[in-house]
């Protein structure tokens, strides 16, 4: 996929690895379409990549629906989605209160996997109507996961099982993708500097962050975004998940 002059679309891009994802693809000749729940945040980020930028409900499917056809009738059909948008949401199953807050569980699933498969289908259907390049793709899907996904600590069953779905979803939306010449790849972060990982407690947040291997630092989100371009630019990835993490791996707890 040749990045300059393409469309992409950026969920999530307000802050964090959306922030960063729609920069460094800018940066490279991409038109950007900034989605975030803040619509002041989106249009920011936008302003300063010379994209558009707009206020959209990831897990609402009118909202998405009018958002990319918006995208299509203000800079043209998609080639690139990159989902950042997410949350998280730290409880045990059973704690000192009782049984764990079960919209708060839903509302995690509903806008890490949900969401995502809401903005993967419709931008997909949009994607198809490409004209295909030499190699006949007419597009590229980054969703982001998380090593969560394979080693979700204590509290964290709603994040890890929303991450676990996206990569369960990657292989068999490629397969199903191809026919429209679609590649579908998801990137699982471990442990980065944003706005989300300092959204959790301070223990969490230590016990997270004392295990990289090498770099012992947190991740750039820059990082994940260079990985998003080479992503967009290497048409054999498809169908994988990859992890960008310093080796680490997730204890318990």
């Amino acid at each position: 996929m040749q990045i300059k002059g393409s469309i992409a679309i950026v969920t999530g891009a307000a802050s964090g690895l959306g922030a960063a994802t729609a920069e460094t693809l800018a940066s490279a000749g991409a038109r950007i379409a900034a989605f975030d729940l803040n619509e002041e945040g989106a249009k920011a980020t936008a302003e300063k990549l010379g994209g558009v930028g707009y206020g959209v409900d990831v897990s609402n499917a009118e909202s998405v629906e009018q958002a990319v056809a918006k995208v299509q009738a203000d800079l043209g059909t998609p080639s690139i989605l990159v989902n950042c948008a997410g949350i998280v949401h730290g409880e045990r199953i059973v704690g000192r209160d009782g049984p764990a807050d079960l919209a708060a569980f839903s509302k995690v699933i509903t806008v890490n996997l949900i969401g995502t498969f809401n903005m993967m289908r419709v931008a997909a259907n949009a994607m198809s109507q490409n004209d295909p390049n030499d190699a006949g793709e007419r597009g590229v899907i980054i969703n982001t996961a998380s090593i969560a996904a394979f080693e979700g600590q204590i509290g964290q069953a709603a994040y890890a099982a929303s991450k676990g779905g996206v990569a369960s979803l990657t292989l068999p939306a490629a397969r199903e993708l191809a026919r429209h010449g679609i590649r579908v790849v998801s990137i699982a972060p471990g442990l980065f500097g944003t706005p989300m990982l300092k959204g959790l407690p301070d223990e969490v947040q230590e016990s997270l962050a004392a295990n990289t291997p090498f770099p012992k630092r947190l991740g750039d989100p820059y990082e994940y975004g260079r990985l998003a371009m080479h992503i967009c630019e290497n048409e054999m990835i498809n169908g994988e998940t990859i992890r960008i993490d310093g080796a680490v791996r997730l204890e318990p707890k």
